[in-house]
């Protein structure tokens, strides 16, 4: 089983080439001045150039106008939009429309009922991403460190790909993925050392440890199905209860 990586809120040129070098498949850009990873559009210009064809740039933003989403656009030219506030399902759409980039969605997970919101996002989203809901009072949508209980994943059938975030760090990863069986994972504060501080050490073993936990889940669906690991699915066919009644 294949995993796509992603190394998110990278501000300096020495902790994106750390993960470059690591083999993130993915690295991102956070455009929210409340939070410690946040970038101007100006060292985020220098960091996509030198990130350019060496792994997907994603620019992360939160309730973001169409004049601020311009401006990320024309400073970074990212590969994909994230929507990591309260973007409605309509909003996704336009933004979608407007600018003529995948667009992906945060959606905070904390219980069931969480569940019910993913259809209508994943109608009109390009990607979900599947992050634990911020605490009450937490002044972030995102980043915060705390994972959800992940086996609220377990037989998700959403027809479109889902990307595992939420205080994963590299402890943990190996066994979210061998719960949720998620085919992407994303990592922020897991790989600090302090607030918005990527440790490169951090960054190299989450890498390792991701896919090495999704190369242990193909080969157990392998021995026991005999299967090609390429075919496998991401998750049992059984979708999970998403009638049930909430970044």
């Amino acid at each position: 089983m294949a995993i796509e990586i992603k190394i998110c809120g990278l501000k300096t040129p020495e902790t994106l080439d750390a993960a470059l070098a690591a083999g993130a498949d993915m690295v991102g850009a956070v455009f929210f001045t409340p939070s410690p990873r946040h970038l101007d559009l100006a060292t985020a210009a220098r960091l996509g150039t030198r990130a350019r064809g060496k792994a997907q740039i994603v620019a992360l933003s939160v309730d973001a106008d169409d004049a601020a989403l311009a401006d990320i656009i024309a400073a970074l030219a990212p590969d994909a939009l994230q929507l990591h506030g309260r973007e409605t399902p309509e909003r996704v759409a336009a933004v979608k429309a407007r600018f003529g980039r995948p667009v992906w969605k945060a959606i905070g997970i904390a219980g069931p009922e969480d569940l019910a919101r993913l259809p209508a996002y994943a109608a009109v989203a390009d990607r979900l991403l599947l992050d634990a809901k911020a605490p009450k009072g937490a002044a972030l949508p995102g980043g915060n460190g705390v994972p959800f209980d992940w086996n609220l994943l377990t037989g998700l059938d959403l027809a479109k790909p889902f990307m595992l975030s939420g205080g994963l760090t590299p402890e943990n990863v190996g066994q979210a993925v061998a719960i949720t069986r998620a085919r992407a994972v994303d990592v922020s504060s897991g790989v600090e050392s302090a607030p918005g501080v990527k440790d490169p050490a951090r960054i190299a073993a989450f890498v390792r440890h991701a896919r090495h936990a999704a190369h242990d889940v193909a080969h157990a669906f392998e021995t026991a199905a005999g299967t090609p690991a390429d075919h496998l699915p991401a998750a049992p066919t059984r979708p999970a209860n998403l009638t049930s009644s909430t970044s």
